[in-house]
């Protein structure tokens, strides 16, 4: 059975810092874990992701954000810092496999982040 179980997250101030972590079980193979958000209304974005090739990062988190793997095997952890409200979001921990017709993601259940000004 597939889990992506996730913690972290809550309320913080704008300037704040939250951290995230996601473990994986079930899955046979994983190219690379990582985190997407969503804010109402809008699609589910990559924040950020790691396979063997090292980090990769949106835009508008980095210098603010950092992923690593955890310490358990097939697990990640998300630091956030400076977080800015437009940070506000579901974020979801995905674990996947890089398949030829693209991206095989499985998910967690989301987690909350709100960020107030």
């Amino acid at each position: 059975q597939v889990q992506l179980v996730e913690s972290g997250g809550g309320l913080v101030q704008a300037g704040g810092s939250l951290r995230l972590s996601c473990e994986a079980s079930g899955i046979l193979t994983i190219d690379g874990m990582g985190w997407y958000r969503q804010a109402p209304g809008k699609q589910r974005d990559l924040v950020a992701i790691i396979t063997n090739g090292g980090p990769t990062y949106t835009d508008s988190v980095k210098g603010r954000f950092t992923i690593s793997r955890g310490p358990a095997a097939n697990s990640v952890i998300l630091r956030m810092d400076n977080l800015k409200p437009e940070d506000t979001a579901v974020y979801y921990c995905s674990a996947f496999q890089l398949q030829s017709s693209g991206a095989k993601h499985y998910w967690g259940q989301g987690t909350q982040v709100t960020v107030s000004s």
